[in-house]
């Protein structure tokens, strides 16, 4: 698909008003796509940032406030879609500590928000996009779910199976014409890492990345575009996006 043939296209992306969705809705707006934005809970946020979009760009950019983890949300909010071409799964949340310290409610609230969130979204997802002739699905993950965190186990745990269900819907999916792929994120220089982690320890990790730098949520963006601009025939892939962070 062509940068070209986003026109019109029907988008939906999770976790969209901030960080890397807020960056991949942009892009796609510029590129004439429709859009459906969503977040938990920044309703005020998002919806300046739809209406930002819609007087900018002159798409329709319609903001939902739900949140993923509630799968009789997900039901509700995909019902109202008419159409829909490319979903982008890309809301998620993480907590930083001990596997033995982290709370019984944060285990469930990452679970349900990364792995279980998703997969919902697409299981009401994919019976619009068996309409499209041009579906697409990138769900956001980490380089984390392939190599695992120290003090990151459940957030690493639920990018993990994150791949698994990349993969796995591929594979269901491909007969009908629909890839679905993932993009591993290393460090992306986001308000979520800036949050959780100090100065100190973000230079340490800088330099431990052979680019020399955190991604940007530009660099996603464009890797969501290139994505959408392949062929079809590229399924199933887990593409790290990470300065060499991880080779």
């Amino acid at each position: 698909m062509k940068q070209s043939d986003l026109k019109s296209k029907s988008v939906l992306i999770t976790g969209a008003s901030r960080g890397i969705g807020r960056a991949v809705a942009e892009s796609l707006a510029a590129a004439g796509a429709r859009l459906t934005v969503t977040c938990r809970s920044s309703a005020e946020e998002l919806q300046r940032f739809a209406a930002s979009l819609e007087d900018r760009y002159e798409i329709p950019c319609v903001p939902l406030v739900f949140d993923v983890a509630d799968p009789e949300a997900c039901r509700t909010a995909l019902s109202g879609l008419s159409s829909l071409d490319i979903v982008i799964n890309n809301a998620g949340i993480s907590r930083f500590g001990l596997l033995q310290e982290l709370p019984e409610t944060d285990l469930n609230d990452i679970l349900a928000t990364d792995l279980t969130g998703p997969f919902h979204i697409l299981k009401y997802a994919v019976p619009l996009l068996l309409q499209s002739e041009a579906a697409r699905i990138i769900n956001i993950s980490s380089v984390w779910g392939s190599r695992g965190a120290a003090m990151e186990t459940a957030y690493s745990a639920a990018k993990g199976g994150l791949d698994a269900l990349t993969r796995s819907l591929a594979k269901e999916l491909a007969p009908s014409g629909i890839p679905v792929n993932a993009i591993a994120c290393g460090v992306i220089d986001t308000d979520m890492n800036r949050e959780h982690l100090s100065e100190e320890e973000l230079e340490i990790l800088k330099e431990e990345i052979p680019a020399g730098r955190f991604g940007t949520t530009q660099d996603v963006a464009e890797t969501v575009l290139a994505l959408l601009a392949a062929p079809s025939y590229l399924t199933g892939q887990i593409i790290a996006l990470d300065g060499g962070w991880q080779v």
